[in-house]
């Protein structure tokens, strides 16, 4: 996975690295990500933001047990950005993202 959090997420989404012209949108998703990731008791107690794409991953965790964050972001973000046209798909994804929010939680809780 590349190590810059919105390179990463920009490719998950079929976003160019070169191609800036939504940075601003996918940057401000991925912050509201990292706010729900903080409520849920994942990641730094004051917060975690990313202003650009100097931010690494490894800035954000690095306990091999939380990973499962990178896909959260990119699904929560993938929701307001992107949505799925097709209703099963997006009932899906909602779902994925309802199991990864509980598996965080009880992850960040047992730390």
């Amino acid at each position: 996975m590349e190590e810059s959090i919105l390179i990463s997420i920009k490719k998950l989404l079929g976003i160019a690295r070169e191609y800036s012209h939504f940075d601003t949108d996918v940057i401000i998703h991925i912050n509201t990500a990292f706010m729900s990731l903080n409520q849920l008791g994942v990641g730094p107690k004051e917060g975690f933001s990313i202003k650009d794409e100097k931010t690494k991953w490894k800035d954000f965790i690095n306990d091999e047990r939380l990973n499962a964050v990178q896909t959260y972001i990119y699904l929560k973000v993938k929701l307001v950005f992107d949505p799925p046209l097709n209703s099963s798909v997006l009932e899906s994804n909602k779902q994925m993202i309802n199991e990864l929010e509980w598996r965080l939680n009880v992850q960040a809780e047992s730390k």
